[in-house]
C-alpha cells in the first residue's frame, strides 16, 4: 500500500504543531489543483495519510504549510507580513507504490525539514 504522510515540529516550544493547516497540491503544465486540505493533530501529524491506496499518482505535489496562521493561534507577535507566513515544500513522486514521508521543522523565524520522524 502506498502513502504520504508529513510530521510537523515546532522547535519554538519544543512540541509537535498541533492544529496546523495544511494544504496538498498536484502540480501540472504550470497549475496547482487543491487535492486536500488538513490540521496537524496532537501529534503534529495527520489523522490519516495525505495519500494513500494501491498506487500515488506519479508527478510532481506541493505541500503548504500555514505558519503564519498558527503561530497567530498561539499568541505569537509576529511580523506585518510576518517572516514566514506559508512555507511551500515541492517534491517528486517517481514511484506510485512507494512510501513517502514530508517531515517539517518550524518556528516563527526558520524551517527546516529533517531525516525521520
Amino acid at each position: 500500500m502506498a502513502r504520504l504522510s508529513t510530521h510537523v515540529l515546532d522547535t519554538s516550544t519544543g512540541r509537535p504543531a498541533a492544529g496546523l493547516k495544511l494544504e496538498l497540491f498536484y502540480l501540472e503544465g504550470g497549475q496547482r489543483a487543491l487535492i486536500r486540505t488538513e490540521w496537524t493533530n496532537q501529534d503534529g501529524r495527520t489523522d490519516s495519510p495525505l495519500l494513500s491506496g494501491h498506487a500515488i499518482p506519479i508527478g510532481t505535489y506541493e505541500l503548504l504549510f500555514q505558519a503564519g496562521d498558527y503561530f497567530r493561534s498561539l499568541g505569537v507577535p509576529l511580523a506585518d507580513p510576518p517572516f514566514l507566513d506559508e512555507i511551500p515544500l515541492r517534491f517528486a513522486i517517481a514511484e506510485a507504490q512507494g512510501h513517502y514521508h514530508v517531515p517539517l521543522l518550524l518556528s516563527p523565524w526558520s524551517y527546516s525539514t529533517y531525516r525521520g520522524s
